[in-house]
């Protein structure tokens, strides 16, 4: 017994353990980000090396990484410090106005010198310079929509929104009409990016619980404006809808050949020799990575393809880690995605507030259903489209908008698991009556074990 009369259940915890213990929000999510960021680090120390770019070498990616990952992580503790959700539900709902204004100035191709300017990236408008800094637009608009649409969805089932006669008309104006114009807006810039972005906020929509039917005919609607917008473009070279220029790429990508037996049709080192080799060099090197990495891989810093691949440690991080610790190093990447959808539903499951429960299987369906498109790509699967592996690719900017998702994921599993420990600490016990009966029981066993 302790001095304040109650009973001792155990030795107490102290410095780290104590540590551990005091950390309220999921524990799995937890260990799953801390692991995912020591891959990240040890992943780019292993896979930049020797690496030559310009004025930086490898250590300056290195250094430049543990930057980014020390302020993610500062992200995550600072978003899973907040303790009120209706914050979260304030700026959800700037989530569409954000995503629409940030790609309106890149579609115009905004140039403010010093202010805000477009820029392309491989042929792609993708980015905007804000004073300097970089901005992947694409990357702010996945999980900005994915918010908006937990608040749209929590607001509509509480009958908070204005605008619209009738409940199909809100659906419209609040939720479908706000993703095709993101969707329509992304596809600018990025096929593939629109595509996924599209299936995203679907699954979202499955989410929230609204009618399957009315998505279905949403999503077969959206598919076939799509391929309207395709077969035109295709039918008049380019001439009308000139503007959506990624169509050709996704086209080509989706249709290109990267077997290596193409070299040996044309003449060696001639133009055409070395125009196939651009095409087929980083996808086909991927593939001979995964290949190499058999089951348990050539170890840490032993890869060779990292010196055909120039941005393995970006678009083909998964080959590299396949490469160096093999299919074993695969597979715990996959587990540790598929382990957060799991606890993502789980979390889902045991929040008691509708937004909350939107947000985050939204968000545990968007960075799983991400690791996955990166994951096929690697491997052959699908056309390249340049997504990053979540948490561990080096992409500063990816990497710390996907910081934000984990650390929202993190305060809303912290909010949900303190609801249930107090419904549990108020809950009345069955044998509640004979509480005192019990406490005298337990007080005369021990008062016995010490006189023997």
């Amino acid at each position: 017994m302790g001095k304040d009369g109650k009973r001792n259940t155990g030795t107490q915890k102290t410095g780290f353990w104590k540590f551990i213990d005091n950390i309220e929000g999921d524990k799995v999510v937890w260990i799953i980000v801390f692991l995912l960021t020591m891959i990240s680090i040890l992943a780019i120390f292993s896979s930049t090396s020797l690496l030559k770019e310009g004025s930086k070498d490898r250590m300056d990616f290195v250094s430049e990484h543990l930057v980014i990952v020390g302020i993610g992580l500062g992200i995550i503790f600072g978003l899973y410090n907040i303790k009120k959700i209706g914050i979260f539900r304030i700026l959800s709902k700037l989530g569409f106005a954000v995503s629409f204004i940030l790609l309106g100035l890149l579609a115009s191709h905004v140039n403010i010198p010093g202010l805000v300017q477009a820029e392309r990236i491989n042929g792609a408008w993708r980015t905007l310079r804000i004073a300097g800094f970089q901005m992947h637009v694409f990357e702010v608009v996945k999980v900005a929509m994915v918010l908006y649409l937990a608040w749209a969805i929590h607001a509509y089932k509480e009958k908070r929104l204005k605008w619209g006669r009738t409940d199909l008309h809100k659906r419209l104006i609040y939720m479908y009409g706000p993703i095709l114009t993101v969707c329509v807006l992304t596809l600018l810039g990025s096929g593939s990016s629109a595509v996924f972005i599209g299936v995203i906020l679907i699954a979202t929509l499955l989410i929230g619980g609204m009618p399957f039917k009315e998505i279905a005919l949403a999503g077969a609607a959206g598919l076939v404006c799509l391929v309207m917008i395709v077969g035109v473009y295709n039918a008049t070279d380019g001439k009308v809808f000139a503007r959506f220029e990624r169509i050709a790429t996704m086209k080509s990508r989706i249709g290109a050949d990267y077997d290596a037996e193409r070299l040996k049709e044309v003449a060696p080192r001639s133009r055409e020799f070395y125009r196939i080799l651009d095409e087929i060099k980083q996808p086909y090197s991927a593939k001979i990575a995964i290949h190499e990495g058999k089951i348990l891989g050539k170890s840490s810093g032993n890869s060779t393809q990292k010196y055909v691949v120039s941005n393995i440690y970006g678009d083909y991080m998964f080959s590299f880690l396949v490469e160096e610790y093999g299919l074993i190093g695969g597979i715990i990447i996959i587990f540790l995605y598929v382990s957060l959808l799991a606890r993502g539903s789980t979390i889902a499951r045991l929040c008691s507030n509708e937004y909350a429960k939107i947000a985050v299987g939204g968000l545990s369906v968007l960075i799983t259903g991400q690791a996955f498109m990166h994951m096929f790509v690697n491997v052959d699967i699908g056309p390249m489209t340049g997504q990053t592996l979540p948490l561990i690719s080096h992409g500063s900017f990816a990497f710390l908008v996907f910081c934000i998702a984990f650390g929202v994921i993190l305060s809303i599993s912290r909010m949900a698991r303190k609801r249930i420990q107090e419904e549990e600490e108020a809950a009345i016990p069955i044998y509640d009556n004979n509480a005192d009966d019990i406490q005298v029981s337990m007080d005369i066993l021990e008062h016995i074990d010490s006189d023997l």
